[in-house]
């Protein structure tokens, strides 16, 4: 088995990730108006859209970037060389650039510099990352792995105490 920089899984549940995206859209209110989203595929795009509906946002765009590796659960928690498949015009002034976490800062610095003047915000930030986002909702450890609800099915879970027996 190889070594992964996560050793605690964090699970959020559709509601959960609805719920924290509101809680975005609220202090993104108070900072607006807004001329529109640019969320950062795939992970920013079901926050994006929360948030859109919240704000009254028509305006969505699309920063399209891999930088997980894509075939299975364990290759997923490696992060590769940075891929830009899609990048927007402009500085990004009067956007809201729109992830669902930001996580050692390799995918931030991109987009930072591809929008200088957009205003980042995410529903999750590691303290890696954290410096690069303007706004977020929940810190969370370095060494943990967020599980998306998109990304997950439902399955046992074994009790805490358990799982070093």
């Amino acid at each position: 088995m190889t070594h992964t920089p996560y050793s605690k899984d964090f699970p959020v549940s559709w509601d959960e990730l609805h719920r924290n995206a509101r809680a975005l859209s609220w202090r993104l209110l108070e900072m607006g108006p807004w001329k529109g989203i640019v969320a950062i595929t795939r992970g920013g795009l079901v926050p994006a859209a929360i948030i859109a509906r919240e704000l009254d946002i028509r305006l969505i765009d699309t920063i399209c970037i891999v930088s997980y590796a894509s075939k299975g659960a364990e290759a997923a928690q490696h992060q590769g060389q940075l891929n830009v498949l899609k990048g927007v015009e402009g500085d990004g002034e009067g956007m809201l650039l729109i992830d669902d976490l930001v996580d050692t800062g390799k995918t931030a610095r991109s987009v930072r510099e591809m929008l200088p003047k957009a205003h980042f915000a995410t529903i999750y930030a590691k303290p890696a990352g954290k410096p690069l986002v303007d706004t977020f909702i929940t810190e969370v450890s370095q060494d943990t792995w967020i599980r998306f609800p998109w990304d997950m099915e439902y399955a046992f879970s074994t009790p805490l105490a358990d799982r070093d027996r």
